[in-house]
């Protein structure tokens, strides 16, 4: 296998590095130290607020096993969600239960950070360092969190560290092309106070070698005759990218209880990107250039008490992107072909208030604000006069948003909600958006719990769909649908020794007046209402831990997605053939796979995801071009712990691809081979304790 040579060495290297350390982490001169500890069984009641409710939550191991992982990494292989990729760190944008990404919505501590232009959200933007909770809340149960969710809703937040004293993590990886990734924490805490401050820095000229099959070279014999033809081996040209990401956090508890929060996150980013497999010219006639600057800053107010709880949180998010694309007219001499500007502000206000009545009754009351104002325009615009002009959209819009809820558990046995939404998107308000949560265990031998949910649901227009220019439709309709979950869950085995744990969920929405870009006769796209769109499927998630003979733990996670996504709209007009076919990029089936066991201070992962074909055209047409081919991915990572007196120290491999696996996941471009990246971090111990 090419590449297994140096894999093994590496993965050498870094034992032949941790070995001398064994014995200081659960040995005493040589010799395995046991502790017993009293056995405590602890039995919880499933919150009031969770009755119905869908929700995938990733844990500290999917977020933290590869401290260089996006969170479109971390949805890849912990989620059944379908990622697709533009390629290494550029767009990634995801696909909920066969939906399009604006059909998803993202908040970050509350504030929803979908672009309004676009109404999607950039993952690997979001380095999963910077994350210390995230949960998918799935079809329905994304009601309570954001609307428009036909889809689902991902839900990212951070928090205090825990930690007493001055605290330093500081991690540097060196990877595969020239990959430079760089991570540090400093934390302060003491008896009322939590302060943090954390730094990304990757950069890399992202210039991997992969085997373009959208084109053949011809080989000829002496005579110029052509005898033979391959696929040439080129680089990802024009690739390179440097993110600088930088969030401060702070956190105050008053002598009353009451927490106040402030958290501030800094993203810089200039990016190339590549081109495509396509196209046959030199990388230094062009200059296709991406750059963006973003913060977002968000204040909380928190106050607990034994029957209700009240929180308030205002914020505001501001980005300012720039695309260049140049090109080389002649003796060297670049051109600016388009020149877009956009800048987005948004102000967010949120109030929020529970009230428990006894161990039975829960009521919740939810309202937010978010007012955005977007500028976007391409300013190289040549008029018939040959003179420059700029094109684009000024626009405001203030979306408002108001959450009943009532949770009803009148048996340990059964529990019930209902949800009514009211939302309202510049001047028009949505019709009311109710849903429906009923919950019920079928066995406490087994664990096993029954759930079902009911909701509607509706989504507007995002800006780029109304007043993008060229192609911009003003006279677009929100869509609208319905959305039906019902599954099981179940667990067995005990939290101290082995636990299986799962749960298998069948849903089913019908979204009328789905927007989809359309090309036009006029030589652009313009999005459209298709009729109706039917996505359904099973979505199913299983986890196995226990602990081995002498100290080896074991953890296994997997899950699985089957959901066709249907047009079953009116045709178009005579040539319309995707009536009754697949949307495009949205995979049927999809499955993922995480192993990880560990053994005193060792850790060793491997992953695994699979997604099936998907067709590029609404036609689902088998050419060339009209579909991607099903592919896997294997990552596999080697880490060792080492304490010492004066610190603690990680070392960390990881081998990206392993099987240097071909394969696309956007038409035209290129994705990495095999790669590798490894990882020191240090955490000097400065009478910091958690």
């Amino acid at each position: 296998m090419r590449g297994k040579g140096w894999i093994l060495g590496i993965l050498g290297g870094l034992a032949g590095l941790a070995l001398p350390a064994a014995a200081q982490d659960g040995t005493e001169g040589g010799k395995e130290r046991l502790l017993r500890t009293e056995v405590v069984t602890v039995r919880g009641r499933r919150p009031l607020k969770e009755i119905g409710i869908q929700r995938t939550r990733f844990d500290s191991a999917a977020l933290r096993g590869n401290v260089a992982l996006s969170m479109a990494d971390v949805l890849t292989f912990h989620s059944s969600i379908f990622v697709k990729s533009y390629g290494r760190a550029t767009l990634a944008t995801v696909a909920f239960r066969g939906t399009s990404p604006s059909h998803t919505q993202v908040t970050w501590n509350g504030m929803r950070i979908n672009n309004p232009m676009l109404g999607m959200t950039d993952f690997s933007m979001i380095p999963a360092f910077f994350i210390d909770e995230a949960s998918l809340l799935h079809g329905t149960s994304s009601v309570d969190e954001a609307g428009g969710g036909l889809g689902g809703a991902v839900r990212l937040g951070t928090g205090p560290a825990g930690t007493e004293g001055v605290g330093l993590q500081y991690v540097q990886g060196i990877g595969s092309f020239r990959t430079f990734d760089e991570f540090l924490r400093l934390t302060y805490g003491a008896r009322r106070w939590q302060v943090s401050t954390r730094a990304v820095c990757a950069s890399s000229p992202n210039d991997y070698k992969y085997r373009n099959r959208d084109k053949k070279e011809n080989i000829y014999d002496e005579e110029m005759n052509i005898v033979g033809q391959y696929y040439p081996t080129e680089r990802n040209r024009s690739g390179a990218y440097r993110d600088i990401h930088v969030l401060q956090e702070a956190y105050y508890t008053a002598e009353n209880g009451d927490r106040v929060g402030l958290r501030g996150w800094y993203l810089n980013s200039n990016r190339e990107l590549p081109m495509l497999t396509t196209e046959y010219g030199d990388e230094t006639e062009f200059e296709n250039r991406q750059r963006e600057q973003t913060f977002r800053g968000v204040v909380s107010w928190e106050r607990r008490r034994e029957r209700w709880k009240a929180e308030a949180n205002g914020g505001y998010l501001y980005t300012r992107m720039a695309y260049d694309y140049k090109r080389d007219v002649g003796n060297g001499t670049m051109a600016a072909m388009t020149r877009s500007r956009s800048r987005v502000q948004t102000l967010y206000g949120r109030a929020r208030g529970e009230y428990y009545g006894g161990r039975k009754w829960l009521f919740a009351l939810d309202l937010s604000a978010h007012q955005h104002w977007v500028e976007s325009a391409d300013k190289n615009i040549v008029t018939q006069e040959g003179e420059r002009a700029t094109v684009g959209y000024d626009r405001a819009r203030i979306e408002l948003a108001g959450v009943a809820a009532v949770k009803w558990r009148p048996t340990e046995r059964f529990g019930m909600g209902a949800t009514l939404r009211g939302e309202m998107c510049g001047t028009e308000w949505a019709p009311p958006i109710p849903a429906l949560f009923v919950e019920g265990v079928v066995s406490e031998r087994g664990e096993v719990t029954a759930k079902a949910s009911v909701s509607r649901n509706f989504r507007f227009p995002t800006l780029n769909d109304l007043y993008f220019m060229p192609g911009g439709n003003p006279e677009l309709r929100k869509e609208k649908g319905w959305t039906y979950d019902a599954g099981l869950r179940f667990g067995v085995g005990r939290e101290e020794g082995w636990r299986f744990a799962g749960s298998a969920t069948w849903f089913d929405s019908r979204i009328e007046d789905w927007i989809i870009w359309l090309p036009t006769v006029k030589g652009f796209f313009s999005p459209r209402n298709i009729r109706r769109v039917h996505a359904y499927g099973v979505e199913a998630e299983g986890e196995l831990r226990g602990w081995l003979a002498r100290g080896w733990k074991l953890e296994l996670r997997g899950s699985f997605a089957w959901t066709p996504s249907i047009n079953q709209g009116e045709p178009m007009g005579p040539g319309d053939r995707s009536v009754g076919k697949q949307l495009p990029y949205v995979p049927e089936f999809a499955a993922n796979a995480t192993g990880e066991i560990s053994w005193r201070g060792w850790s060793m992962a491997y992953q695994w995801c699979w997604y099936s074909e998907r067709f590029t055209m609404s036609s689902n047409e088998l050419t060339l071009t009209g579909r991607l081919p099903a592919y896997y991915m294997n990552n596999v990572t080697l880490g060792k712990g080492i304490s010492l007196r004066w610190a603690e120290l990680e070392l960390k491999g990881t081998i990206r691809n392993l099987f240097d696996e071909e394969y696309l996941s956007v038409l035209a471009r290129p994705m990495p081979g095999i790669n590798f990246e490894i990882f020191i971090g240090i955490k000097p111990r400065w009478g910091a304790k958690n």
